[in-house]
């Protein structure tokens, strides 16, 4: 089984008194898994397993095979909360999408 790290992305519910409107998450997981399709499916599974405390899935899922497997499956790697007044399609469009990106369908 090959590792796979993948990036998807949260939108947290509102915060009483937040100088901000919206609350993103990025949060990067590791996977072993046969492909990247099946490692995206693991860590979009997950991913709305996590969601369910009021967090929202927003649907991103970004996938990279690393060089070596590692010895885990399934564990979060980096997290990143950022505050924002796009809205998540523009949110993601000025992050993750942005249209310069190299990757492979």
């Amino acid at each position: 089984m090959e590792s796979y790290s993948v990036r998807c992305i949260f939108l947290w519910p509102p915060r009483p008194g937040s100088a901000t409107s919206h609350v993103y998450e990025e949060r990067i997981t590791l996977w072993h898994a046969g492909d990247i399709d099946e490692a995206i499916s693991l860590a979009e599974a997950e991913a709305e397993e996590y969601a369910s405390d009021g967090e929202r899935f927003l649907g991103l899922s970004q996938a990279y095979r690393l060089p070596e497997p590692l010895p885990v499956s399934g564990c979060e790697v980096f997290s990143l909360l950022r505050g924002s007044e796009l809205s998540p399609q523009e949110y993601i469009s000025q992050f993750f999408s942005t249209g310069s990106e190299h990757e492979r369908a």
